[in-house]
């Protein structure tokens, strides 16, 4: 029998959800308090004819993507204006203060193993060999806990030592790599992100091996596609979309979610699924009262005149140090012009261009535009952080809700729902509402 749903977010979670709900038979309705979708899976642009991806440059398993649309209607690949992911060469570069270069391939072991060996003898072998240390976690967490929805009573006891384990990352990787380098990129993830590897899983590494397998992927013309592309797919399920509308908490009626309370008025629903931060929900707020959301970082967008000029980049630059900056490259620009982002993670306390310049990447007399977005400023403009639940050790994996909640009726997906930031964990954390929620 179908169901009158209430989807709470209009980021990559909620409209995912949205679209597998709608496909299954049921009747959506999907609220967002800004006036147009896509969360962090948006653009920023200036009447200069610059553009850049707001949030994610590209994504880790493209299986993820492309089963969300073959199974809300067509594949991805079918969408008109070539909206299919593209493999890229390198997951990104890591630039060290001691001078040398890592050029990290991704999608290959032997690329991989050949990349390590440059930066020192010996390297290779040991990178090569703690990713192979998670083949088994992947295959554990795949199966288990990331496509099929987790209950913690009836886990697998392998599953259930995994992730209750006492071993964080940061004493995993100062265990198995001498080299700081090493230790720099297999947490390099993780700080991008907000977290302390002290308090990260040492599971958690599986990135890793993700990484190594799969590759990292991107769509031809920016990921801010993949959200106008998505959004359009609600129109074809048959979605209503109320852009502009706040959800102010749920109504629970004799213990069952009945409503969702919003700016413009109570909407009826038999099932909720809550694609936002739980904490703006009174409702669900007490139930994830010991958690707290990853902060975004300082970001930078610019514009830069005379494109040749500048330093030839990949699209993934990262600087090591303190603060430890994140080059972006690819963004959209006039010709002759380039679009650069920059994110600033750690002691900040001077001006990203100037920290830039100090790693002989000087652009301040190429810039022509400048949009500096604080992490309150990300924070405001999407509701919440994209970047989910700060790691605070391996309580977090209880204190997270997802997929199901401890209101009947109401669901969890998106960022604050999954073990991990990024499309990939999103995607997977809106298959396993559908998954919970069944078919009409």
């Amino acid at each position: 029998m179908a169901r009158v749903v209430v989807v709470v977010g209009g980021g990559f979670g909620g409209l995912a959800s949205a679209a597998r709900l709608a496909k299954l038979g049921h009747k959506v309705t999907l609220v967002e308090r800004s006036p147009s979708l896509g969360g962090a899976l948006s653009s920023v642009s200036t009447d200069e004819g610059f553009g850049w991806d707001a949030g994610p440059t590209s994504t880790l398993l493209p299986a993820v993507v492309r089963d969300l649309f073959r199974k809300t209607g067509r594949p991805l690949e079918r969408e008109p204006g070539d909206v299919d992911l593209v493999a890229r060469d390198l997951v990104r570069e890591h630039r060290f203060e001691d001078g040398s270069v890592l050029r990290l391939p991704g999608g290959s072991r032997s690329a991989q193993l050949a990349a390590f060996d440059a930066l020192g003898p010996g390297l290779g072998e040991q990178w090569v060999a703690h990713v192979a240390s998670y083949s088994d976690a992947w295959d554990l967490l795949r199966r288990d806990h990331l496509e099929r929805p987790w209950d913690a009573a009836l886990a697998p006891k392998a599953l259930t030592d995994l992730l209750t384990g006492r071993e964080v990352l940061h004493r995993r990787l100062r265990r198995t790599f001498r080299d700081e380098r090493l230790r720099l990129v297999a947490g390099h993830p993780f700080v991008a992100d907000g977290h302390d590897l002290r308090n990260v899983p040492a599971w958690q590494g599986v990135l890793a091996y993700v990484e190594q397998r799969f590759g990292s992927w991107t769509v031809p013309g920016g990921m801010a596609r993949l959200g106008t592309v998505l959004a359009e797919r609600l129109g074809t399920r048959g979605v209503t979309v109320l852009t502009g509308t706040t959800a102010h908490d749920l109504v629970v009626r004799e213990g069952r979610v009945a409503a969702v309370a919003t700016s413009a008025g109570e909407l009826d629903a038999d099932v909720v699924v809550c694609a936002v931060d739980p904490r703006r929900l009174p409702a669900l707020a007490p139930h994830v009262a010991r958690t707290m959301p990853a902060i975004p970082p300082v970001v930078c967008h610019l514009g830069l005149s005379d494109a040749d000029a500048l330093p030839d980049l990949p699209h993934e630059v990262v600087l090591h140090g303190d603060p430890m900056l994140v080059v972006r490259t690819g963004g959209r620009a006039p010709e002759g012009a380039a679009a650069w982002t920059v994110h600033g993670r750690g002691r900040l306390a001077e001006d990203l261009l100037l920290a830039l310049a100090r790693h002989r990447l000087d652009v301040r007399d190429r810039v022509v535009v400048r949009v500096d977005r604080s992490p309150r400023d990300l924070v405001d403009a999407w509701g919440g952080s994209p970047l989910g639940v700060l790691w605070q050790g391996r309580a977090t994996v209880r204190a997270r809700l997802g997929p199901t909640t401890p209101v009947p009726g109401v669901y969890a997906a998106g960022a604050h729902a999954t073990p991990g930031s990024g499309l990939p964990f999103v995607g997977l954390s809106a298959a396993l509402v559908a998954q919970a929620v069944g078919p009409a």
